[in-house]
């Protein structure tokens, strides 16, 4: 077969051995040195792989992640790292009146002590909520409530 230019027309795709080079006949994609040939370097080396970027050497970060415990206040002062300012401190103790405190004094009151003693309790800091703070940076740290 052939075309009016008369260029002719394969009569069939070209076989998988003779698309990738394998015994074939004809002249190789690339140039093959001969025995004894120095090879000048041009065109020894096939084209890299487009379908992969080529392998980078990035270099690795290892971030040390310190985890605290977390932290259980009572009415006693704590020595931790304030999350604030990031300084070893000893927690500063604040009194203020909560549940317990108003729960005693109505308590009093139904009792009798109407005359002023049922004020005891919010003078008692064992009976109020506690508040710890950085002595440091002033920031409030945690509570500690009695109810």
């Amino acid at each position: 077969m052939s075309t009016p230019s008369g260029v002719p027309v394969p009569s069939a795709p070209p076989s998988y051995e003779e698309t990738i080079g394998i015994n074939v006949s004809y002249p190789h994609a690339y140039p093959v040195p001969e025995h004894g040939q120095k090879p000048d370097g041009k065109g020894m080396n096939p084209p890299p792989y487009m379908g992969q970027p080529a392998p980078v050497n990035n270099p690795v970060t290892v971030q040390t992640v310190y985890v605290q415990q977390p932290v259980v206040f009572y009415d006693r002062p704590v020595q931790m790292c304030c999350p604030s300012c990031n300084q070893m401190i000893t927690t500063r103790l604040s009194y203020d009146s909560g549940a317990l405190t108003w729960l005693s004094c109505g308590g009093l009151c139904l009792l009798g002590c109407i005359a002023g003693c049922c004020l005891i309790p919010f003078c008692i800091d064992a009976l109020k909520d506690v508040d710890h703070t950085c002595p440091k940076c002033g920031a409030l740290i945690g509570s500690y409530k009695r109810l």
